[in-house]
């Protein structure tokens, strides 16, 4: 039967709610205005000026592929994302760090033989899969609501991975900045070692540089540096200045003295002629087929930290710009998720892998530039893609005299941002005396420098799952003593200022968290030191130092266990069935409520009824040592029934 009117009008709204909700482009474009247009255009026009000559950077320098397919990551991406994602602001595009590590598949492959140097089709395939298992990952992660894994990774192994990435981009352009690119390849192990084989190989061949090469390299950084410290400087008195399109003027301008004095015919390399590798503009190429199975097995690991890392950038850029709510000159009812933003960037990035784009994320440097030059909503990055999808189509032949050592200048502009701010993480983890995180940060740096970036890459990921692994299976029971002259005031004897009281024969136990598989595992050992030494603490080499007498009475504070699965209710029975067969009085206090999914796990578990009843189930600790002095002077009582007539 078909739904009545009524009916459909109850169903309708919900319907579309739910539409609105993961369709984000139909709730923005209905509050579009024309007023957002002229910024959302200036916006887009300023960075494509910045970003499509840096994105053919990337796709040539880093990514080892065609530099068209860097610009095809500004044509899917940003597009899909203006439909899909909840941050109105934020630009998605390629970054240094997720092209340096596709780049780091390719050269596999290339010294592997499943491809050449030369082998643009191949490298541009090998480039696909990569940013299609990117994507993948990541959508994957958003259909599962996984959003909360940019916590995975520590504040340390990002600083200390991303400073040796810009680290290891800085030492990598130096070569082509000095134009010993041809020299490198004649010298065996060079272009695919460590930073520090080609720190040794610059400093042996530095006579060799190509001094044309070198001014227009390293003339091409100077400037791009002042021009961007004038802009630091000038932009609180002179907003406007952030308008300055400088990276693409020194573009332009080298690409136009380039082709005036013939340069290239005096050893200068240019970019030559930009096209897609299959010879047209856009090629699609399903990257999920099996005669790509093999750069498959070899991608996965690269993938997998390609999505964590630009997943968590973006994250950071997402909630640095926020939704629509408060902004009363831009979108509202925009409200940030990171499981729609999972999915959107997994869409736009399964979508690039069919076109071989590099992988592309949103980049808080960029969308800072969106909404500093006027860009409101996501129809800025929807113009930001019509005009590269213009620049492809049109504008590709006046790259042809533009300057690899510019690219490669720009590049180490890139490089440098990446590093100028380990100084102050590093000063500060220093001054509070951090060590730890310390010595990640240079553990992750140095393996990378002296050996390869994907040792820096298993050891960060490997010692911050190691990290969180033992933060989360490490039990934080508490001993409690009583503060003196309060009246029910209880504080961890082990970290509190004051000296507190303790009660003798009774031992106030405090477990202030969910017992679960991951934390029970080492519980019955900790309540043991508790037992012999009144603190978790102590080296269970050392002799005892509490009397097996004051454990006689021993006194859950369990408010804060919220939560109990299979294993910790199996743990907990345990523990409680040992105190009991000692002959130890077990009580329980400020329990969960009866009814609840905790207090029917202790029923089901038989743990009321082993420690005596619902009566050892009390609302405070003072009644819980109130009912234990009870029931001691009662078992004396029982034992020398001759004391009590005395």
């Amino acid at each position: 039967m078909g739904k009545s009117k009524d009916e459909y009008d109850a169903w309708h709204p919900e319907q579309e709610a739910y539409l609105v909700y993961y369709f984000p482009f139909l709730q923005w474009i209905t509050q579009y205005r024309w007023a957002f247009l002229k910024g959302d255009l200036v916006a887009a026009l300023t960075m494509a000026s910045f970003y499509i000559p840096m994105s053919l950077s990337y796709a040539s320098n880093l990514g080892h592929i065609p530099p068209i397919n860097g610009l095809y990551s500004y044509v899917f991406n940003p597009l899909l994302y203006a439909f899909l994602g909840s941050c109105p602001q934020m630009v998605v595009g390629p970054e240094a760090a997720g092209s340096l590590l596709l780049g780091t598949v390719v050269k596999s492959s290339i010294s592997g033989g499943h491809s050449g140097e030369e082998d643009d089709d191949m490298n541009a395939r090998i480039a696909g899969v990569v940013t299609g298992m990117a994507g993948a990952v990541i959508f994957i992660a958003g259909l599962t609501r996984l959003g909360f894994l940019d916590s995975v990774l520590s504040r340390p192994f990002l600083r200390g991975f991303i400073s040796a990435i810009g680290f290891v981009i800085f030492v990598d352009q130096l070569i082509p900045e000095t134009g010993l690119v041809h020299v490198a390849q004649h010298v065996g192990g060079v272009s695919h070692g460590s930073s520090l084989d080609k720190i040794v190989f610059l400093a042996r061949n530095a006579e060799k540089a190509h001094r044309l090469t070198c001014a227009v390299a390293f003339g091409s950084f100077a400037v791009i540096m002042v021009c961007r410290e004038v802009k630091r400087r000038l932009q609180p008195r002179i907003p406007s200045i952030a308008y300055v399109p400088d990276r693409f003027m020194i573009v332009v301008l080298s690409a136009i003295l380039t082709g005036v004095f013939r340069w290239d015919r005096q050893g200068l390399e240019i970019l030559g002629e930009v096209k897609s590798s299959t010879g047209f503009p856009f090629t699609f190429r399903f990257p999920f087929i099996p005669a790509h199975m093999q750069h498959v097995r070899e991608a996965m690991s690269t993938s997998f930290l390609i999505a964590l890392l630009g997943f968590f950038e973006s994250s950071v850029a997402a909630k640095s710009l926020g939704g629509g709510e408060g902004k009363k000159d831009g979108l509202q009812g925009m409200s940030l998720s990171a499981n729609r933003e999972l999915v959107a960037l997994g869409v736009a990035n399964v979508v690039g892998g069919c076109f071989m784009a590099l992988p592309a994320f949103g980049g808080y440097g960029r969308s800072k530039v969106n909404v500093a030059t006027g860009g409101r909503t996501p129809m800025s990055s929807i113009i930001l893609s019509v005009i590269t999808v213009i620049c492809i189509l049109f504008l590709l032949p006046y790259f042809y005299y533009l300057p690899k050592a510019v690219l490669s200048s720009m590049i180490s502009v890139v490089a440098y941002s990446l590093i100028e701010e380990a100084p102050h993480d590093i000063n500060f983890f220093f001054h509070i005396q951090a060590w730890h995180e310390l010595f990640l940060m240079f553990l992750i740096f140095l393996s990378t420098m002296f050996y390869s970036l994907s040792l820096g890459i298993a050891l960060g990921i490997g010692l911050s799952l190691l990290s969180v692994v033992r933060h989360a299976t490490k039990p934080r029971i508490q001993i409690l003593g009583k503060v003196p002259g309060s009246r029910d005031q209880y504080e961890n004897a082990e970290t509190s200022p004051n000296p507190v009281e303790f009660f003798d024969g009774c031992l106030i136990v405090k477990i202030p968290e969910p017992l679960t598989f991951a934390n029970t595992g080492d519980l019955k050992g900790r309540l043991r030191r508790l037992e012999r030494y009144g603190t978790t603490t102590a080296h269970p080499a050392l002799p005892r130092v509490r009397d097996p007498q004051h454990n006689s009475n021993i006194i859950f504070d369990i408010h804060g266990v919220t939560g109990l699965d299979g294993s910790g209710t199996q743990v907990l029975t345990e523990i409680v069935e040992g105190y009991v067969s000692r002959g130890v009085r077990v009580f329980f206090c400020r329990c969960p409520k009866e009814g609840s999914h905790v207090w029917h796990l202790f029923e089901a578990s038989g743990i009321v009824e082993r420690c005596g009843g619902r009566r050892h189930f009390v609302r405070s600790v003072d009644e819980a040592l109130r009912m234990a002095e009870m029931e001691s002077l009662s078992d004396f009582f029982e034992r020398n029934p001759g004391e009590g007539g005395a």
